[in-house]
């Protein structure tokens, strides 16, 4: 094969993410202790005050914490002290402190797709908060580019390529997430890899095509050097 672009996602592709925010989000029931509310129907109305506060403060563990406290003052039922939102914002805080656990066979994989491809890291959100996960996760050295934005659409996709004079036909996006990840690639004119995880945020599902002719799918990242 010649050589590809290979483009990857950073969290829940290259590694864990989510489950920290979950976790982040049970301590907040917990500690929230509604009285008629289950955890399912917080997690909603704290789902519809993240699609709404995204277009605005973006993602990340920081943004995350400004939804908990909104949440929080929507929901709870006693009167709310400066000791409450500052525990509210330390469920948040502290997945900051949470170690980089790379997803099984991502170290390798990496490595040995860096010695026949160009590869990109492409992600969304706070972009010191993005940097310093690249940079702990000790596999800067095998991107030639990374790139953090806002949002991770058709046109940042078609942007990327752009700027980075990528061939689209050989210009590979990699990632978990159908709405941030595998769908606006497709429509950008790229082709893309869906490597599932189960612990995807609910904000990021979206139906991913049964057959397109520029899609793969695998269940594990070291699947990838089985095809590049």
């Amino acid at each position: 094969m010649n050589p590809q672009h290979l483009v990857f996602d950073a969290d829940d592709t290259l590694w864990e993410n989510n489950i920290y925010f979950e976790e982040a989000f049970d301590r907040f029931c917990s500690y929230l202790a509604h009285s008629s509310l289950s955890p399912t129907q917080v997690r909603a109305i704290l789902d519809e005050l993240e699609s709404v506060n995204a277009k605005l403060h973006g993602y990340g563990s920081r943004s995350f914490g400004c939804n908990l406290v909104a949440c929080f003052e929507k929901l709870a039922e006693r009167d709310i002290s400066d000791g409450d939102l500052a525990a509210v914002r330390e469920f948040a805080q502290s997945i900051l402190q949470k170690p980089i656990e790379l997803r099984v066979g991502v170290a390798e994989t990496i490595a040995e797709l860096s010695i026949r491809h160009d590869l990109t890291i492409f992600t969304k959100g706070d972009p010191e908060e993005q940097r310093l996960k690249i940079d702990r996760s000790g596999l800067a050295e095998h991107f030639r580019h990374t790139a953090i934005v806002k949002e991770k659409n058709e046109t940042a996709y078609r942007e990327l390529a752009r700027e980075q004079q990528f061939d689209p036909e050989r210009t590979w996006m990699i990632g978990n997430s159908p709405k941030s990840d595998i769908n606006p690639a497709l429509s950008a004119g790229l082709n893309a890899v869906y490597i599932p995880h189960p612990r995807t945020w609910s904000l990021e599902h979206e139906e991913v095509p049964e057959a397109h002719p520029r899609l793969i799918r695998v269940t594990q990242i070291r699947e990838l050097t089985g095809y590049f």
